[in-house]
Protein backbone atom coordinates (compact mmCIF):
# COMPACT_ATOMS: atom_id res chain seq x y z
CA UNK A 1 0.00 0.00 0.00
CA UNK A 2 0.72 3.69 0.39
CA UNK A 3 0.58 6.46 -1.79
CA UNK A 4 1.66 7.32 -5.25
CA UNK A 5 4.41 10.12 -6.29
CA UNK A 6 3.64 13.83 -7.62
CA UNK A 7 2.37 16.85 -6.29
CA UNK A 8 -1.42 15.50 -5.40
CA UNK A 9 -0.71 11.97 -3.61
CA UNK A 10 -3.45 9.70 -4.17
CA UNK A 11 -3.81 6.40 -2.13
CA UNK A 12 -2.55 3.11 -3.90
CA UNK A 13 -2.89 -0.52 -3.39
CA UNK A 14 0.16 -2.58 -4.18
CA UNK A 15 0.18 -6.15 -4.98
CA UNK A 16 3.37 -6.99 -2.59
CA UNK A 17 6.96 -5.97 -1.29
CA UNK A 18 7.93 -8.44 -4.16
CA UNK A 19 6.37 -6.28 -7.31
CA UNK A 20 5.69 -2.89 -5.77
CA UNK A 21 5.22 -1.78 -9.65
CA UNK A 22 2.33 -3.28 -9.62
CA UNK A 23 -0.32 -0.70 -8.15
CA UNK A 24 -4.26 -0.62 -8.47
CA UNK A 25 -6.12 2.76 -7.79
CA UNK A 26 -9.77 4.18 -8.94
CA UNK A 27 -10.56 7.78 -9.38
CA UNK A 28 -14.17 8.56 -10.72
CA UNK A 29 -15.24 4.92 -10.16
CA UNK A 30 -12.93 4.12 -13.04
CA UNK A 31 -10.55 1.58 -12.39
CA UNK A 32 -6.40 1.86 -13.00
CA UNK A 33 -3.46 -0.87 -12.77
CA UNK A 34 0.34 -0.87 -13.19
CA UNK A 35 1.62 -4.16 -14.31
CA UNK A 36 5.37 -5.12 -14.29
CA UNK A 37 5.57 -6.25 -18.21
CA UNK A 38 8.87 -5.64 -19.36
CA UNK A 39 10.45 -5.53 -23.45
CA UNK A 40 12.79 -7.80 -24.46
CA UNK A 41 10.37 -10.74 -24.48
CA UNK A 42 9.32 -10.19 -21.25
CA UNK A 43 12.56 -11.02 -20.08
CA UNK A 44 11.75 -14.71 -20.88
CA UNK A 45 15.32 -16.12 -22.41
CA UNK A 46 15.47 -15.40 -25.78
CA UNK A 47 18.37 -15.88 -28.67
CA UNK A 48 19.24 -12.67 -30.24
CA UNK A 49 20.03 -12.91 -33.85
CA UNK A 50 24.03 -12.46 -32.98
CA UNK A 51 23.50 -15.76 -31.38
CA UNK A 52 23.78 -13.73 -27.39
CA UNK A 53 21.34 -15.60 -25.29
CA UNK A 54 19.33 -13.03 -22.96
CA UNK A 55 16.72 -13.34 -20.13
CA UNK A 56 15.53 -15.19 -17.23
CA UNK A 57 13.13 -18.09 -17.06
CA UNK A 58 12.48 -17.89 -13.41
CA UNK A 59 12.46 -14.36 -13.12
CA UNK A 60 10.06 -14.45 -16.29
CA UNK A 61 7.58 -16.99 -14.75
CA UNK A 62 7.33 -16.03 -11.29
CA UNK A 63 6.60 -11.96 -12.56
CA UNK A 64 4.09 -13.07 -15.24
CA UNK A 65 2.09 -15.71 -12.85
CA UNK A 66 2.09 -12.47 -10.53
CA UNK A 67 1.31 -10.07 -13.16
CA UNK A 68 -1.89 -12.25 -14.59
CA UNK A 69 -3.18 -12.55 -11.22
CA UNK A 70 -3.01 -8.94 -10.14
CA UNK A 71 -4.73 -8.05 -13.44
CA UNK A 72 -7.49 -10.61 -12.52
CA UNK A 73 -7.53 -9.28 -9.65
CA UNK A 74 -8.16 -5.59 -11.39
CA UNK A 75 -11.02 -6.96 -13.33
CA UNK A 76 -13.11 -8.30 -9.69
CA UNK A 77 -12.35 -4.95 -8.22
CA UNK A 78 -13.73 -3.06 -11.32
CA UNK A 79 -16.75 -5.41 -11.70
CA UNK A 80 -16.81 -5.43 -7.27
CA UNK A 81 -17.08 -1.79 -8.12
CA UNK A 82 -19.35 -0.89 -11.00
CA UNK A 83 -16.48 0.20 -12.64
CA UNK A 84 -17.49 2.10 -15.82
CA UNK A 85 -13.78 1.25 -17.70
CA UNK A 86 -10.37 -0.05 -16.88
CA UNK A 87 -6.73 1.34 -17.68
CA UNK A 88 -4.33 -1.39 -17.70
CA UNK A 89 -0.17 0.45 -18.00
CA UNK A 90 2.81 -1.72 -18.59
CA UNK A 91 6.01 -0.81 -20.23
CA UNK A 92 6.35 -3.24 -23.37
CA UNK A 93 4.73 -3.83 -26.27
CA UNK A 94 3.11 -7.47 -26.33
CA UNK A 95 2.08 -6.77 -30.19
CA UNK A 96 5.40 -6.38 -31.53
CA UNK A 97 5.35 -8.23 -34.80
CA UNK A 98 8.85 -10.01 -34.60
CA UNK A 99 8.12 -11.55 -31.42
CA UNK A 100 10.36 -14.22 -29.94
CA UNK A 101 9.74 -17.94 -29.89
CA UNK A 102 8.48 -18.74 -27.25
CA UNK A 103 6.67 -15.47 -26.53
CA UNK A 104 6.62 -13.97 -23.26
CA UNK A 105 3.40 -12.89 -23.83
CA UNK A 106 1.62 -15.88 -24.45
CA UNK A 107 0.49 -16.09 -21.49
CA UNK A 108 -0.67 -12.79 -20.33
CA UNK A 109 -2.34 -12.08 -23.75
CA UNK A 110 -4.38 -14.98 -23.61
CA UNK A 111 -5.82 -14.08 -19.43
CA UNK A 112 -6.40 -10.36 -20.68
CA UNK A 113 -8.19 -11.59 -23.52
CA UNK A 114 -10.27 -13.42 -20.90
CA UNK A 115 -11.27 -10.51 -19.05
CA UNK A 116 -11.48 -8.32 -21.63
CA UNK A 117 -14.36 -10.11 -23.32
CA UNK A 118 -16.05 -10.45 -19.81
CA UNK A 119 -16.15 -7.04 -18.78
CA UNK A 120 -18.75 -4.45 -19.52
CA UNK A 121 -17.05 -1.30 -20.25
CA UNK A 122 -14.15 -0.21 -22.63
CA UNK A 123 -10.87 -1.44 -21.27
CA UNK A 124 -7.77 0.24 -22.33
CA UNK A 125 -3.88 -1.16 -22.48
CA UNK A 126 -1.45 1.56 -22.53
CA UNK A 127 2.22 0.45 -22.82
CA UNK A 128 5.59 2.09 -24.86
CA UNK A 129 8.89 0.26 -25.62
CA UNK A 130 8.42 0.23 -29.33
CA UNK A 131 8.60 3.96 -29.91
CA UNK A 132 5.63 4.06 -32.44
CA UNK A 133 2.57 6.45 -31.14
CA UNK A 134 -0.58 4.60 -32.33
CA UNK A 135 -4.02 4.47 -31.20
CA UNK A 136 -5.35 1.38 -32.18
CA UNK A 137 -7.91 -1.99 -31.64
CA UNK A 138 -5.63 -5.08 -32.28
CA UNK A 139 -6.24 -8.46 -31.99
CA UNK A 140 -5.33 -9.59 -28.24
CA UNK A 141 -4.93 -12.96 -28.52
CA UNK A 142 -7.14 -14.37 -30.95
CA UNK A 143 -10.03 -11.81 -31.03
CA UNK A 144 -10.09 -8.11 -31.48
CA UNK A 145 -12.95 -7.34 -28.85
CA UNK A 146 -14.85 -3.80 -29.61
CA UNK A 147 -14.06 -3.02 -26.18
CA UNK A 148 -10.50 -3.07 -26.23
CA UNK A 149 -8.00 -0.17 -26.90
CA UNK A 150 -4.17 0.00 -27.00
CA UNK A 151 -2.26 3.39 -26.92
CA UNK A 152 1.29 3.39 -27.53
CA UNK A 153 2.62 6.09 -26.27
CA UNK A 154 5.44 8.29 -28.30
CA UNK A 155 8.97 7.47 -27.23
CA UNK A 156 12.92 8.51 -28.62
CA UNK A 157 13.55 10.28 -30.74
CA UNK A 158 9.95 11.49 -31.06
CA UNK A 159 9.58 12.45 -27.15
CA UNK A 160 6.05 13.72 -27.33
CA UNK A 161 3.21 12.64 -24.94
CA UNK A 162 -0.29 11.61 -24.98
CA UNK A 163 -2.83 13.82 -23.38
CA UNK A 164 -5.75 11.05 -21.55
CA UNK A 165 -9.01 12.21 -20.51
CA UNK A 166 -11.32 9.97 -18.85
CA UNK A 167 -14.99 10.93 -18.00
CA UNK A 168 -16.83 7.85 -16.27
CA UNK A 169 -20.25 9.67 -17.59
CA UNK A 170 -19.34 9.12 -21.08
CA UNK A 171 -20.20 5.52 -22.64
CA UNK A 172 -16.36 5.47 -24.05
CA UNK A 173 -14.84 6.70 -20.50
CA UNK A 174 -11.08 7.41 -22.19
CA UNK A 175 -9.81 10.00 -25.21
CA UNK A 176 -6.67 10.56 -25.94
CA UNK A 177 -4.81 13.30 -28.02
CA UNK A 178 -1.51 13.39 -28.59
CA UNK A 179 0.66 16.17 -27.38
CA UNK A 180 3.63 17.68 -29.73
CA UNK A 181 6.34 19.09 -27.87
CA UNK A 182 7.80 21.42 -30.43
CA UNK A 183 10.91 21.57 -28.56
CA UNK A 184 11.68 17.75 -29.08
CA UNK A 185 10.57 17.65 -32.98
CA UNK A 186 13.12 15.24 -34.23
CA UNK A 187 14.70 16.57 -37.39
Amino acid sequence: HGNSLGEKEIPLQRQSAEYPENALWSRGGVTFATLHIVGSNNNRVTTLPNGTVVGNDAEYEARNAANIAWMRETFDAARANSSPGVMLVIQANPFEEDIATPSGFTGFKAALEEEVTSFDGPVVLVHGDSHTFRIDKPVISETRPPNFTRVETFGSPDVDWVRATVDPRDDAVFSFEPEIVEENVAP
